[in-house]
């Protein structure tokens, strides 16, 4: 199939790149990283589809980072929301036939003991700035859907990690830390909220979710893309200072407190996995092995300062 991927040169972006690739797709990309049109510029945006003519959208460009969220609301509405809009727009002049919308499972928000593990069904309670916004890009999703006739997937990712993160994200700040605890020799590993727990999943099952929905997800759906358990950012920590060169320990930095966190976050993928017989497939230690390499080669780039 012929495929368009934005938020291309991103995290996710480039790993589902080389996952459809590897199945033998047409792919193109943008990301205004590396010279495609900002998600703002509808005019552009709607130009650059007409040109490419993909049958398929995954929309993965926008403001990711929680943290930021709360420092600029209204920019992660842009990014996020506006943005949404004006793919879903280039999408309908160009003729796509599908589009995934990749959005978070932190549009759930607060949740209790009795909601876990969370449904499809879970109404959405967003905390954060950046969950609202997913949120408010999920229902001009739906809109498309309902209102234009548009084929509308909406993806519901849960926390996924893997080679490449940005270590604006915990499991890789963490490996971050520790590579560059082993260049220098120090042993303290500061971290954030020890006792919060999320369900992980390697970033390759994630895209490999992506694909299967785009080949057999229902217009108008949303589906939880997830591992179906949850573990402690603890846990994550032990297991990846455990593989360290040398010993170290944790620190807890109330200064990487989140404002508002969610204890306890994990999600059901029965309704992905019946509709496409997905599975996740990578242990979880492989997944922080490889994350730990990446960021090895990563530091030794890095400038003294940082």
């Amino acid at each position: 199939m012929k495929v368009l991927v934005t938020g291309s040169a991103g995290f996710v972006g480039r790993h589902l790149i080389k996952h459809l690739e590897d199945h033998g797709d047409e792919v193109s990309g943008t990301d205004i990283s590396s010279g495609g049109p900002d998600l703002l510029d509808s005019k552009s945006f709607t130009s650059l589809f007409k040109q490419i003519k993909p049958e398929v959208v995954f929309h993965l460009a926008g403001q990711a980072d929680v943290a930021d969220s709360w420092k600029d609301p209204s920019k992660t509405f842009k990014s996020n929301v506006e943005g949404t809009i004006n793919v879903l727009a280039a999408a309908r002049e160009s003729n796509v036939e599908k589009i995934i919308t990749i959005t978070s499972a932190d549009v759930y928000g607060s949740v209790t003991s009795q909601d876990l593990p969370i449904s499809e069904e879970k109404d959405l309670k967003p905390v954060s700035p950046y969950a609202a916004s997913k949120a408010a890009a999920e229902f001009f999703s739906l809109q498309a859907h309902n209102g234009y006739g548009q084929h509308v997937i909406r993806a519901r990712a849960f926390n996924h990690i893997g080679p490449g993160q940005s270590r604006d994200f915990v499991s890789a700040a963490i490996a971050r830390r520790v590579a560059k605890n082993e260049l220098s020799g120090e042993e303290v590993v500061k971290i954030g909220n020890l006792d919060a727990k999320r369900d992980f999943t390697d970033v390759r099952d994630v895209v490999a979710a992506y694909r299967l929905l785009s080949l057999s997800g229902e217009s108008g759906e949303a589906y939880n893309i997830c591992s179906g358990s949850s573990i402690s950012v603890q846990e994550i920590a032990e297991r990846i200072i455990a593989m360290a060169k040398h010993e170290m320990k944790l620190e807890v930095d109330e200064e990487l407190f989140r404002p508002v966190e969610i204890p306890e976050l994990f999600g059901d993928f029965s309704k992905l996995a019946e509709i496409t017989q997905w599975a996740p497939v990578y242990p979880l230690e492989e997944t922080l092995s490889d994350l730990l390499e990446y960021w090895r080669a990563q530091v030794l780039t890095e400038p003294e300062a940082e």
